[in-house]
């Protein structure tokens, strides 16, 4: 745990200094004409509908065509290989978080997949455990583990294509070093991918780290080809293969029976059923979140909504004149479909608050425990409103260059989850 991060502390340093030399350098009127090479890629692109194959291919070619400029450029006379390497790493992050939004999770089909695998893994958590991917106890680290889901859920708050993949370098680093550690201390040989893909399968069953299958894609596309190889590439076809894996997962996958599989899933599906009518609950109006691009969630909403105005209506003709009459008076007024009490500066102004046991008459029970009820469920749908209050967040502005290379600006500052996944480079 230690190499690994001391590794990825050291490596945070060149990557700040290789993004922003190159911006630097974009800045000197000698660059111009890279600057208007760069920017008239960028706009045209933007202007053609998403075609994520062909998307890819343009994007790899134009990187091409770049580091040919570059190396002829006086800007960049006598530079060694990794200056020119420099140069690349900070163009493909400045050009992919330029066009972000326009490439990534770009198709339908692709937000299709990455709500299907989010699903099922959040089946999955219900009842997985390491002994159904046949995980030795002594892999069982939940410290290396945590560390491990942490860097992965990092992935989708990151834009550049080589940020996302330091993400997944760290998580598997984290897991590589759970492996040798376990080797030397039981004296066992491990480290191959026999034992290293069942944990990380697990690590991302645990994680479930949001829109996987479109981050998967994104670095596929987008990420220069020349770079995904050696240690990246190794871990990166281990991400690709866990998430076929959780696609394709059934009891014939796990050291679980077929039936056991099946009643897990079945209750996991019901148990999820539950949260949502619980999430869709509305209280005056008051719609929670997550209803959008739920239709089901709005069926539920409706039945709910039309059950309570049936009891409200009846808690209503309850109401009528009765013994309790006395203690409420004409202190109501109407409000929707319920009598709200009217608060009035000498006390409650709530039946039965201000009353004594001995002015209570047996006619009193039936209206005292239809008020406790409506009391009980206003208060149990505020409760759940409020428990789904959210706070936005707030998304730094991206560097941006307009009319030439004098305006070529350098981002704001960064994210912390931005700096967290440099310090894993």
């Amino acid at each position: 745990m230690d190499t690994s991060s001391s590794s990825s502390a050291s490596a945070a340093a060149p990557s700040a200094v290789t993004f922003y030399d190159f911006l630097d350098r974009m800045r000197n009127p000698a660059s111009l004409d890279l600057v208007r090479s760069i920017k008239s890629f960028i706009v045209s692109f933007s202007f053609n509908n998403a075609n994520p194959e062909n998307d890819g291919k343009r994007v790899q070619e134009f990187f091409t065509t770049m580091e040919s400029a570059i190396k002829d450029h006086p800007l960049w006379a006598n530079a060694t290989i990794e200056d020119i390497e420099s140069a690349m790493e900070g163009l493909e992050k400045y050009v992919m978080t330029k066009l972000f939004s326009r490439t990534f999770a770009s198709t339908s089909e692709d937000v299709k997949i990455d709500q299907e695998i989010s699903e099922k893994i959040c089946l999955l958590q219900t009842f997985l455990r390491p002994e159904h991917l046949d995980i030795p106890t002594f892999l069982q680290n939940e410290a290396s583990w945590l560390l491990a889901e942490k860097e992965l859920q990092k992935i989708n708050a990151l834009k550049a294509p080589r940020e996302k993949v330091l993400c997944i370098m760290n998580c598997c680093r984290i897991i590589n070093n759970l492996l040798l550690n376990a080797s030397i201390s039981e004296n066992v040989e491990l480290g191959g991918a026999d034992d290293f893909l069942p944990v990380l399968i697990y690590i991302i069953i645990k994680a479930n780290p949001p829109q996987l299958h479109s981050n998967i894609k994104f670095i596929q596309l987008y990420r220069r080809q020349a770079m995904l190889v050696s240690e990246a590439a190794y871990y990166f076809t281990n991400l690709v293969s866990a998430k076929t894996f959780i696609l394709d997962l059934n009891a014939k996958s796990l050291s679980m029976e077929e039936t056991e599989f099946e009643k897990s899933m079945q209750a996991a599906r019901l148990a999820n059923k539950v949260t949502l009518i619980e999430e869709s609950t509305t209280s005056n109006g008051i719609k929670t979140l997550g209803e959008q691009g739920h239709p089901e969630r709005h069926d539920v909403t409706r039945i709910e909504a039309s059950a309570m105005s049936n009891d409200r209506k009846s808690l209503e003709e309850q109401r009528g004149v009765g013994p309790s009459q006395r203690i409420y008076g004409n202190n109501t007024i109407t409000s929707g479909e319920l009598q709200t009490p009217k608060i009035s500066g000498g006390g409650y102004g709530y039946p039965f608050m201000e009353a004594e046991a001995s002015r209570l008459t047996t006619g009193d029970v039936e209206k005292l425990l239809s008020v406790y009820k409506d009391v009980v469920r206003k208060y149990t749908n505020l409760c759940r409103a409020v428990r789904h209050v959210s706070v936005p967040m707030t998304v730094a502005p991206i560097p941006h260059f307009e009319g030439n290379n004098s305006s070529f600006k350098q981002p704001a500052t960064k994210t912390s989850a931005s700096t967290d996944s440099k310090r894993g480079e």
